[in-house]
């Protein structure tokens, strides 16, 4: 017989505790394959929004990855130098920084393309369960970020 515990402060009893495990869990085997590719995990993120985007400056990148500049200006710097971004001064405003894909860094999407769908079956979810649970992630960001601003 199982016992179930009561404990408010038991991890089993913690939405934090396996929400912080599967993180490190992805992002861990997202590394393996991202060896091939030459990229980190954050990296990757970064790509995919230009992957997705085409172009945008610091501060709208910023802004749809949660990350603040301090942490994009290394990554951006490192991905320059890779020749997979391009960093240039905006003419109208010199303080804004744009940001746009080189033509291998599109390339490399390519290569990536095959990376979401071994994630998934790492994961054992079919493709409604993956959408389910990007959906409810998305719905507990959405809510824990306007939480926030009150």
């Amino acid at each position: 017989m199982t016992v179930i515990s009561c404990d408010p402060m038991s991890l089993k009893n913690q939405l934090c505790f396996p929400l912080y495990i599967c993180s490190k869990e992805l992002t861990r085997r997202y590394g393996a394959l991202l060896n091939d590719i030459g990229l980190t995990y954050t990296q990757y993120v970064v790509m995919m929004y230009f992957w997705e985007m085409g172009t945008a400056n610091v501060k709208e990148l910023g802004e749809a990855l949660m990350l603040d500049p301090s942490t994009l200006t290394p990554i951006l710097k490192k991905l320059e130098g890779k020749g997979l971004l391009r960093r240039t001064r905006s003419a109208e405003d010199e303080r804004v920084l744009n940001v746009t894909p080189t033509e291998s860094g599109m390339a490399l999407r390519e290569k990536a393309l095959p990376f979401p769908e071994e994630i998934r079956r790492i994961c054992g979810l079919t493709a409604d369960e993956s959408e389910q649970l990007c959906r409810l992630t998305s719905k507990l960001i959405n809510n824990i970020t306007k939480e926030e601003t009150k």
